[in-house]
């Protein structure tokens, strides 16, 4: 699942990168923001009005608690959908073509287009989604020889300043279509996190893609969304304890790497000589390595960091737990973050993955399915009292968040031009790991944000480069 900082602390944060040259990436003699030019800003409304019956939609508790300037935010870049034959009315047809369909896709999904008028009510007034089209003065072709995260930050929509002045924190729809040079095109969907996890994207990316491709067997196939969240778990007034998790965003580094799945095969059964009593998944083996690798980078900056325990938080999803099951079409939040606490040496591959699995298997059988109904509200509060007291209790605890979209069938969404050359969702926030499938399956792809020194000994780990590469290219094929 995905969350992120408030677009506040995202835009602060691109702001005092940029002041530092731009050390990775083929772009290094450039102005990253000189590169993307916003061209227009409009406002897209569903192509019929909404019901009056359907007016105002009652979020659900998982919603209510998230603040309202988180978005989801997913990028598909795709090549020059008619070849190397591009032209300024090549891309005002695609992008005339892809409001239209947005417009049509909002009569399904059209809380999107409404406002949001308090933590757990949204008024689907079908005022409309922010749509902004942006040039790119650039190959995409040399682009992806080394993707930068400060250019992928300029084609996400409420990034842009006016319009996180104008709209953030009320619209609850954000596309960007970008168009590089060569007629490359980028489309950036940011919904409100109090609408959509990663699930409930890809299920209205899904729809909007097949609708603009006039894809009438899919169209037929695709199960209508559902906005029962308030009513699954209904929104309660809430008092819930604060934490003081640090939530730093100065001198930050983010860095692509991708994991090579047959060259952490050999971890599946012997952990540094341990043999496990279980088969780990790729994902939590890619995810031990980046813990142990970054763990390590925080000690040698930081020697005192040795007495400091450490907590993973995951977000885990409670779509499958939930019984009965919450379906891909049932829009909302349906994940959980969840704490797990490590000891100071509590730190080789075998001991974290042992842990975090163990940390799932207990949440599963004690927790998951109990998010629902009025027990979930008492769910709710019990978690984040242990929340609180983890903590409180834990003087001096540094923390990692942890997220992924492995799984998820991203790499299907085709608005008629073929599949995307590369899909991705960089994160910017401390200790940040975000993790996604490659393209082919044959790899997993992970953005890791840490403080900007310990990031130069992270990226440096021998230990870290047997697994996995520091961004590399990516293919347009």
């Amino acid at each position: 699942m995905v969350i992120f900082l408030s677009k506040f602390q995202r835009i602060v944060t691109t702001y005092r990168r940029s002041l530092h040259p731009i050390r990775h990436g083929i772009l290094f003699n450039c102005n990253i923001h000189s590169l993307v030019e916003i061209t227009s800003r409009k406002i897209i409304k569903p192509s019929s009005p909404t019901p009056h019956h359907n007016r105002f939609l009652k979020l659900s508790l998982l919603d209510q608690l998230i603040p309202s300037t988180v978005t989801a935010t997913i990028i598909w870049l795709y090549k020059n959908p008619n070849g190397s034959n591009f032209a300024a009315e090549t891309s005002e047809t695609i992008s005339e073509r892809l409001q239209e369909s947005l417009s049509k896709a909002l009569v399904y999904f059209y809380p999107l287009a409404g406002r949001l008028k308090s933590p757990a009510l949204v008024e689907c007034n079908d005022e409309g989604a922010h749509f902004l089209e942006a040039r790119v003065n650039c190959q995409l072709s040399d682009f992806l020889k080394q993707p930068d995260i400060k250019l992928l930050t300029n084609f996400i929509p409420d990034n842009d300043p006016k319009t996180a002045q104008e709209a953030l924190g009320s619209v609850l729809l954000f596309i960007q279509i970008s168009v590089f040079n060569c007629g490359g095109i980028v489309v950036a969907a940011s919904p409100s996190h109090k609408l959509a996890d990663g699930t409930s994207l890809h299920t209205f990316m899904r729809t909007w893609a097949a609708i603009n491709r006039e894809d009438r067997v899919l169209g037929a196939q695709l199960v209508p969304p559902e906005f029962t969240g308030g009513s699954l778990l209904p929104p309660r007034e809430l008092s819930l304890p604060s934490i003081n998790a640090s939530m730093e965003i100065q001198s930050l580094t983010t860095r692509r790497l991708v994991f090579d799945i047959s060259k952490i095969a050999s971890l599946k059964s012997n952990n540094g000589g341990v043999v496990q009593t279980f088969i780990p998944s790729n994902i939590n083996l890619v995810l031990a390595i980046i813990l142990k690798c970054s763990i390590a980078a925080s000690r040698q900056f930081k020697p005192e960091s040795w007495m400091r325990p450490m907590v993973l938080t995951q977000m885990i999803s409670l779509r499958r737990s939930i019984v009965p099951e919450i379906l891909e079409n049932v829009m909302g939040n349906w994940f959980w973050s969840h704490p797990l606490l490590f000891k100071e040496n509590e730190t080789e591959l075998h001991e974290l993955v042992s842990k975090m699995r163990q940390g799932l298997t207990d949440f599963r059988a004690k927790k998951a399915n109990r998010f629902k109904g009025e027990e979930g509200f008492l769910v709710v509060s019990e978690s984040q009292r242990e929340r609180a007291d983890l903590y409180k209790s834990n003087k001096g605890l540094y923390g990692y968040w942890a997220t992924s979209l492995c799984k998820l069938p991203l790499y299907e969404i085709d608005f008629g031009w073929g599949k995307p050359a590369w899909v991705t969702s960089p994160g910017v926030r401390k200790n940040l790991i975000l993790l996604a499938d490659t393209k082919q399956h044959d790899g997993i792809e992970a953005w890791v944000t840490l403080d900007e020194q310990e990031m130069a000994i992270f990226e440096s780990d021998p230990e870290l480069l047997a697994f996995g590469s520091v961004n590399p290219s990516i293919s347009l094929g």
